[in-house]
């Protein structure tokens, strides 16, 4: 049974940041950001070139820290220093790196059993049993598990290292420019794949990406990072509605505005 909307607004967000500033030498990346991510939201998170979009979104999964603020992963904070709690954190959540990030030297099975095998109490009959069954969430074959990383085409690679994201069943999947390197036809079926997935397990996504069609086909709120800080956040109408020039920059260029458009809010 579901839990009753009273429940579900006493759970804390899935990501929440406050006061985060982030500071290399004497660059400063971010400055006094707060945002929350809820349960079930599909967050696209834009900014220009060197607006610290990727450094942000790893402080929200704990693999940078800031340089203060803090960030809280399932109402936890993600630099927890009990390693038992840190492990217990990062089986929530599942990433999707820009290049896919695949291991060269494993095959494709090997790739998506890594983070199974972590866990130390599955034996390899069901390690397999899993890893077949994400190959197939992915609309991968099984034939697929014994090819190399080099073997494979950029559109594949982008599915190995999802089945991966997906193996521990993560209830938060965070995606660093899932479509780059994809052509229009193949980045098009990664989406309604993710989309797909998404519909059917539930998981929150935060993504980054410079590409609208992404953000029209699965982001549902944007934030748009610019100035050092989050200048919008919310539904594509609203967050088009703030009078900032990277926003009307972003909104009014004509392939950006047809795609965003589409937005769900």
């Amino acid at each position: 049974m579901s839990a009753s909307p009273a429940a579900d607004r006493l759970l804390p967000p899935v990501i929440e940041i406050r006061g985060l500033y982030t500071q290399f030498d004497d660059l400063v990346v971010h400055r006094d950001i707060d945002l929350d991510i809820e349960a079930g939201q599909m967050l696209g998170l834009v900014g220009g070139s060197g607006s610290g979009k990727t450094t942000l979104l790893r402080e929200m999964v704990g693999l940078l820290a800031p340089s203060r603020g803090t960030v809280r992963l399932f109402g936890q904070s993600v630099l927890d220093t009990d390693p038992q709690r840190r492990r217990a954190l990062r089986r929530r959540f599942g990433m999707l790196f820009q290049q896919g990030a695949l291991f060269s030297a494993l095959s494709v099975f090997d790739n998506i059993a890594f983070p199974l095998r972590e866990l130390h109490t599955l034996d390899e009959g069901m390690v397999a049993d899993l890893v077949f069954l994400k190959l197939a969430m992915v609309e991968l074959e099984a034939r697929h598990a014994r090819l190399m990383p080099a073997e494979l085409s950029g559109g594949m690679v982008k599915r190995v290292a999802l089945a991966r994201a997906l193996s521990l069943e993560p209830e938060l999947l965070v995606l660093d420019e899932p479509t780059a390197g994809l052509d229009p036809d193949r980045s098009e079926s990664f989406v309604k794949l993710l989309r797909m997935l998404q519909k059917e397990l539930g998981f929150t996504v935060v993504m980054v990406t410079h590409d609208p069609e992404t953000l029209a086909g699965l982001a549902t709120r944007l934030a748009v990072l610019a100035d050092q800080r989050i200048v919008a956040c919310g539904t594509a109408a609203e967050v088009a509605a703030v009078d900032h020039p990277f926003v009307r920059n972003f909104f009014d260029s004509g392939r950006a505005a047809a795609a965003i458009r589409q937005v769900q809010g």
